[in-house]
């Protein structure tokens, strides 16, 4: 049996993942999901109908984000050989959208590992979403499920 991959994960390690909120993210994001309110998509809407003034985007699209740094966590450990274990995202618990996040805004998600369970095969990470002028816009707290690998016998 191989080593598992639980065992490279530290609690206190953070990882990162920035990008500029644009009008294609949003688009496509819309497309993508079929989500084309007014609040995302109808500038003059948001000007004459909302207090904000302008367009937000999705608080998907910044789970999505969320998603992109968790990948980035595990990259460092998914090709090592002789792993017995592999991650899948077991979800996110508590996700909360705090502030809206105009288009044009740089975010930055955080994910902070904060407790590796190896009985129950899954880590834990505090995940925050900060602007460019350090508001905080969203945070929740992302599972990781180590999941044992499936032998086979013999190839095809």
């Amino acid at each position: 049996m191989g080593q598992s991959g639980l065992d490279y994960v530290k609690v206190g390690e953070v990882f990162k993942f920035s990008k500029t909120v644009g009008e294609a993210d949003v688009t496509l994001f819309a497309g993508l999901t079929g989500d084309f309110s007014d609040t995302h998509i109808n500038e003059q809407y948001m000007q004459e109908k909302s207090s904000l003034g302008t367009r937000i985007a999705h608080g998907a699209l910044l789970v999505g984000y969320m998603s992109t740094v968790s990948t980035h966590s595990i990259a460092h450990i998914i090709h090592r050989e002789g792993l017995s274990d592999f991650p899948v995202s077991g979800g996110y618990d508590r996700i909360r959208f705090l502030r809206p996040t105009f288009l044009g805004d740089t975010v930055t998600v955080s994910y902070e590992v904060t407790e590796v369970d190896r009985e129950a095969g899954r880590s834990y990470a505090k995940q925050e979403v900060v602007n460019q002028r350090g508001e905080l816009l969203a945070v929740g707290t992302h599972v990781m499920r180590w999941a044992g690998k499936l032998h086979t016998t013999g190839a095809a």
